[in-house]
């Protein structure tokens, strides 16, 4: 079973979902993120309760080769939306879509599936986004 099957067991053994895994580097340092979340929220407990769960398995088969650190965290409310998956999910969120080429769209999520989303502006103008049109994307709350 591949590194994040196993991740992805344990974390929705714990009745959790995984969020996403990463690999970066910030300040000299690198960090493997693994993202969890709920529809109830995430609290501090539960991502100390994964790290603890999931430290004995990269022990054994590491992640990636050299030093690292591990972070479990939760996505909170603006977070990252790299996978269709993570857009399924945002569905009725305000998001920010930047697409290739710089032109930023903003607006209610409307729909995400299998080959790209629908946003609505203010206006009430819907704009259909191909994911390999979107750069990068994130969802946003307004204060």
């Amino acid at each position: 079973m591949a590194l994040e099957d196993e991740i992805r067991r344990i974390v929705e053994s714990c009745g959790l979902q995984l969020y996403d895994i990463e690999t970066v580097s910030e300040r000299g340092k690198r960090i493997y993120r693994v993202t969890i979340k709920s529809e109830d929220g995430v609290d501090l407990d539960q991502c100390a309760q994964i790290s603890n769960l999931i430290s004995p398995l990269l022990d054994v088969d590491p992640p990636i080769s050299g030093e690292y650190n591990l972070e479990v965290s939760s996505p909170g409310v603006e977070r990252k939306l790299k996978k269709p998956s993570h857009f399924q999910k945002s569905v009725g969120e305000k998001v920010r879509v930047t697409k290739v080429g710089g032109e930023v769209v903003a607006g209610e999520l409307k729909g995400a599936d299998g080959s790209g989303i629908l946003i609505t502006d203010r206006d009430g103008g819907e704009e259909r986004i191909a994911y390999d049109e979107i750069q990068s994307a994130r969802t946003y709350f307004e204060w």
